[in-house]
């Protein structure tokens, strides 16, 4: 097995890691020096070569060049953690604890169970991490230093949320659905990773308990047994190796809710709102805004004046659905509608492709943005917060023309 600190020199996707230039394509990505010299291409057990952002806790990023697929492949799904103290559980073991103040009653379910005694549902979803593309934020930002490789799409399959609750009996007084996971801290004194969701957006059909991923069981470190999927919303919300789901009659208190994982109220147009966690001041994360990304052309690319030129991209959205992409040649002067492919729900990737024929040699610039079906679309300029999130800039790509 590798060892999931062994740095592998690959050809793989396009991608090339080969002495001490080897990181230059991701260089040219626009991150900050900092994050892009921190950054190496590194195997975790069961997974193809990531992005190491750190190691304890894993936080691995899936290269632009793997997002090519509507469907992100599960050995090149993003990984991130929290807590560095992941248990490698055994199905057969696992059992996950429904309850609490907001119930009228509890139960414990097997993993057969859940898959037995509960109708089965699937989703396409993108689980995008809240600070995906943090690492671009100008000025710099601490926390993990995302490129643009902090998301992944994929195929969930699980038992509804919504019927698990009612298997328990969910009371009028519950305000929040409460998840735990079975990562613990290291270090005495680090507030364990427990989130919850409003209890309407717990019983939307889509939110499940998830036990397959792309057909195949989750990955260890995507979640194992089974995890929370919350369609639209950013993956801080997605409980990993979930053990405990509970029904709570008064807001959460939790660093990771009250604390963490918030942004300034107003900063950012959203439908989905947290209102049971807001303050004067701050707003929790919630949906992904609309966003695009150019996965089939590097920067400093080449191509000969009067060559056909086709760039391919995915777009998504927090759930609205994605209504057009636009690529612009001169700077965003003026933009042409690229044409849209597959549509395979609502919260998953849109593919999207442009062709054009460049005439003119030199440098050229291609940037692309997506809008949706409530008409939001992307900026021209990174919205600023703090903790860096939210970034849904044009993403650019510059290419020589010879």
């Amino acid at each position: 097995m590798t060892s999931r600190r062994h740095v592998l020199k690959v050809a793989a996707g396009g991608l090339v890691l080969a002495g001490g230039g080897g990181f230059a394509r991701f260089a040219r990505a626009g991150l900050p020096a900092g994050a892009v010299d921190a950054g190496v291409l590194d195997a975790l057990p069961g997974k193809q070569p990531l992005i190491k952002r750190s190691f304890r806790p894993p936080n691995y990023e899936t290269p632009v060049a793997y997002l090519g697929d509507v469907l992100t492949p599960n050995d090149r799904f993003f990984v991130r953690w929290h807590l560095a103290n992941i248990p490698t559980v055994d199905a057969a073991a696992w059992r996950l604890g429904v309850g609490g103040d907001g119930a009228s009653g509890s139960l414990t379910l097997s993993l057969e169970q859940l898959k037995r005694d509960f109708e089965a549902a699937e989703v396409v979803a993108v689980c995008q991490c809240a600070g995906n593309r943090r690492g671009l934020s100008d000025p710099h930002v601490p926390g993990v230093e995302w490129g643009y490789g902090a998301m992944g799409n994929a195929r969930w399959k699980g038992a509804r949320l919504k019927d698990i609750l009612a298997r328990v009996g969910l009371r009028k007084e519950a305000v929040e659905i409460a998840f735990d996971g079975a990562d613990t801290p290291l270090l005495e004194g680090t507030p364990d990773f427990v989130k919850s969701i409003p209890t309407w957006k717990a019983l939307d059909e889509n939110a499940l308990v998830a036990y397959e991923m792309n057909g195949a069981p989750l990955p260890h470190w995507n979640g194992f047994p089974a995890r929370i999927i919350v369609p639209g919303w950013t993956a801080t919300y997605w409980m990993k190796q979930v053990v405990s789901i509970t029904a709570l009659t008064t807001p959460l208190k939790s660093f990771w809710v009250n604390t963490a994982y918030r942004i300034p109220k107003g900063k950012f147009a959203s439908v989905d709102r947290f209102v049971s966690q807001e303050s004067e001041t701050t707003t929790p994360v919630t949906e992904m805004v609309v966003n695009s990304l150019i996965t089939n052309l590097t920067d400093g690319q080449r191509f000969r004046a009067g060559q056909a030129v086709v760039a391919k991209g995915i777009a998504w959205d927090g759930g609205y659905g994605i209504r057009r992409v636009e690529c612009s040649l001169d700077d965003g002067r003026t933009w042409q509608a690229a044409d849209l492919g597959a549509d395979l729900g609502r919260y998953s990737f849109r593919p999207w492709q442009f062709a054009f024929t460049p005439r003119v040699r030199g440098p050229l610039a291609l940037q692309a943005r997506a809008s949706n079906a409530l008409g939001a679309s992307q900026t021209g300029e990174l919205i600023f917060n703090a903790p860096g999130y939210h970034n849904n800039v044009f993403h650019k790509i510059g290419i020589d023309i010879t």
